[in-house]
């Protein structure tokens, strides 16, 4: 288990030193504007976020940041269904290299279009392979979903502050 939350740590550690990219870079603002303003949509997607700084991005349905975060904090899981739409992340089982007879699957629920420390629920299950080679279910340790939720909320936090400063908010 101590593995399961190290390698946790190690990835969100990773994932915060990691530097900060403007997919747009090489557009001048005008290019930017003249591309938003052209989609069917507008700049709020089809369900619009009415300009509360929720982080919503056009066709997603729940907070970006926190989607965002949420896949970059568990990148290293294999998906098994991702719902941007209804804020939904589910992973397939997971085997660290260092661990082979227990696995991991994580659930990630993205509750809403703000960035709040309620916005995030995960709930995380743990298999342990038996002397016959069946895997059986086992309890996970009480607090690595809050420790999942508190990394996810972290990152979000970053990322947001990382957006503002490059547009000078």
């Amino acid at each position: 288990m101590r593995v399961f939350i190290s390698l946790i740590l190690l990835a969100f550690l990773a994932t915060a030193c990691g530097g900060t990219r403007d997919p747009n870079a090489g557009q001048d603002i005008d290019d930017r504007r003249r591309a938003e303003l052209g989609s069917i949509f507008g700049t709020q997607g089809m369900l619009g976020s009415g300009g509360d700084g929720g982080g919503g991005a056009p066709g997603i349905a729940v907070n970006s940041y926190l989607w965002r975060a949420s896949l970059d904090t568990i990148s290293f899981f294999p998906m098994a269904q991702v719902d941007a739409f209804g804020g939904v992340i589910i992973t397939e089982w997971y085997s660290m290299p260092e661990a082979p007879n227990e696995r991991y699957k994580l659930d990630v629920y993205i509750l809403g279009r703000e960035l709040r420390a309620d916005g995030v629920r995960v709930a995380a299950f743990r298999q342990v392979r038996g002397a016959d080679g069946e895997w059986r279910d086992a309890p996970v340790a009480d607090d690595t979903a809050a420790k999942l939720e508190n990394a996810i909320l972290t990152r979000a936090r970053q990322m947001r502050i990382e957006t503002r400063a490059q547009v000078g908010e």
